[in-house]
């Protein structure tokens, strides 16, 4: 899968499924929809009008199914006919599970995607998720073919003309930032250290033409960076804050994207056991998630500054570690007094929400963490958990997941009964919680939120990332698809303003010139 090329098309051409092996994929009602004269073409000679409403008649999905139309070079698959109301129409996890499973091997492929335009979007970000880029195996080394996947989707239902180049291009930035999140994710400390995340978030700023601002090692110290720097000081790499930076003209309101990126997770000296451990590369996922979102937000155009923060360090045990009892000062200022060495991506999410609030100027704060164990017991597997401040904000990330794809669901915010879990004798606070059986995801958010303040007049986002990251031994690029979603309302792209659940639809010109003379909000 490393090797291979995604490629979306109006039109992936015909082709005789031997040479070019296909899958079509989609719910059965609307599979039933597509008509065979704009299939045929990618199945003859080798499999017939009957043969396709035979294989039709005998899917069944519960939740899936598929059927071979010739030897293996030819599968039509079945999503799920219902989804819950927590899932998303497009049933995105299930497409990336069937295109893994059914789809036929080969140097060039074809997969036609049949679904509502509406579902386009999360259905393309799921595709991307089943050709992960990092590998190391010997034999792929061995193998020096590109292979192509190209992918044809045929609209069914209202507004079900013939995609856009624009809704192309835009489908190709944004599973571009899929799969580089996965792969960052994917790729081991031992190449992805701190170093060699900020020549990714280097190479990003290249591609766009913005130079990234850059704080490391004691700098950090000295401009009172004290979680970064307290969290990373042990590591040979030395810890970093880097920030990509797009300010275009016009621009009427800041946001800001702050990521935690631990590249490596021991624990510290309260170190994680030997089960524990393994999987701890994974801990830089809201970073990479964000750097993603960023290249694919921008290259689509953005009507609003836009800062990705980037709070890079490894967690890692030595001399100069940071010990239990030891008492840090963070960039809010607030001193923290540190009970858990694993509770580390929130000191560091902390000084990036405040320089966010500070230096930034931001009105909007969103924080994506892989930040604590319990998110998955809370919310799942497949769902990430939102912490917020803002009622709307709650509901417009639970819809921009159903959107997308990346599903979401609320925590509790409640600072007033659960931030007296960090009760501290001789600091402002300590860095974990008192009661681990109180909410404990819902505590840690509102430890990074107590950095800008409960009484902060913007808008705060948490979303705790820690299990959708991965699913099995693979990263997913969990979160681009999300951020493009929900901050679709400030693209110049007209997919993502479809997609978004946040905009001004409905409002008359009046409304719309007096609110965009003070500021042009998102809710």
């Amino acid at each position: 899968m490393a090797n291979v090329q995604l490629e979306f098309q109006a039109s992936a051409g015909e082709a005789d499924p031997q040479s070019r092996p296909v899958l079509v994929l989609g719910q059965l009602h609307n599979l039933h929809r597509l008509p065979w004269a704009q299939l045929r073409g990618k199945l003859q000679p080798r499999v017939t009008e009957e043969i396709w409403q035979s294989a039709l008649s005998t899917l069944n999905p519960n939740p899936t199914d598929s059927c071979p139309l010739y030897l293996n070079y030819a599968t039509v698959a079945a999503l799920p006919s219902r989804v819950s109301r927590h899932n998303s129409p497009s049933a995105a996890q299930f497409i990336t599970r069937l295109v893994r499973n059914c789809l036929p091997g080969g140097v060039n492929r074809c997969i036609v995607m049949v679904c509502e335009r509406s579902e386009v979007f999360a259905s393309a970000c799921a595709l991307a998720r089943a050709f992960p880029l990092f590998t190391h195996r010997s034999s792929a080394s061995r193998r020096t073919e590109k292979k192509t996947v190209t992918v044809e989707f045929f609209l069914v239902g209202q507004n079900n003309g013939p995609i856009e180049v624009a809704t192309l291009k835009c489908l190709a930035s944004a599973t571009e930032g899929v799969r580089l999140a996965a792969r960052i994710v994917d790729t081991p400390c031992n190449e992805m250290n701190t170093d060699n995340f900020l020549e990714e978030i280097k190479k990003v700023g290249k591609d766009l033409g913005i130079t990234p601002t850059i704080i490391r090692d004691e700098e950090l110290k000295e401009r009172g960076f004290g979680g970064i720097y307290g969290v990373g000081k042990a590591a040979l790499h030395p810890p970093a804050l880097a920030v990509l930076s797009h300010t275009p003209d016009g621009a009427t309101q800041t946001i800001a994207w702050v990521g935690k990126g631990i590249v490596y997770d021991t624990g510290g000296l309260s170190i994680k056991g030997k089960t524990t451990m393994p999987g701890m590369k994974r801990d830089c996922g809201g970073a990479a998630a964000i750097l993603g979102a960023f290249k694919a937000t921008v290259k689509q155009g953005f009507k609003d500054n836009l800062h990705a923060v980037f709070c890079l360090a490894e967690n890692a045990v030595g001399p100069r570690a940071t010990r239990p009892d030891d008492i840090h000062v963070l960039y809010s200022g607030k001193t923290v007094e540190i009970n858990n060495t694993d509770a580390e991506g929130r000191l560091i999410l902390a000084d990036g929400v405040a320089y966010a609030c500070k230096d930034l100027g931001a009105d909007i704060i969103l924080d994506m963490a892989t930040l604590t164990g319990a998110q998955g017991i809370a919310t799942g597997k497949y769902h990430a958990a939102v912490l917020t401040n803002n009622e709307e904000w709650e509901k417009a990330c639970v819809k921009a997941g159903r959107n997308c794809g990346d599903l979401v669901h609320p925590l509790v915010y409640c600072p007033e009964l659960h931030f007296s879990e960090f009760t501290s004798a001789v600091a402002d606070m300590k860095n974990s919680v008192a009661d681990r059986d109180n909410t404990p995801s819902s505590c840690a958010g509102l430890f990074i939120a107590s950095h800008i303040g409960f009484d902060w007049p913007g808008v705060w986002v948490h979303i705790d990332i820690a299990a959708p990251v991965h699913a099995g031994e693979r990263a997913t690029g969990y979160g681009v698809a999300l951020l493009l979603s929900l901050f679709g309302g400030a693209s110049e792209d007209p997919l993502l303003n479809m997609v978004s659940p946040l905009g001004c639809n409905g409002d008359s010109p009046t409304e719309d010139m007096e609110r965009d003379s003070k500021r042009r909000r998102l809710v």
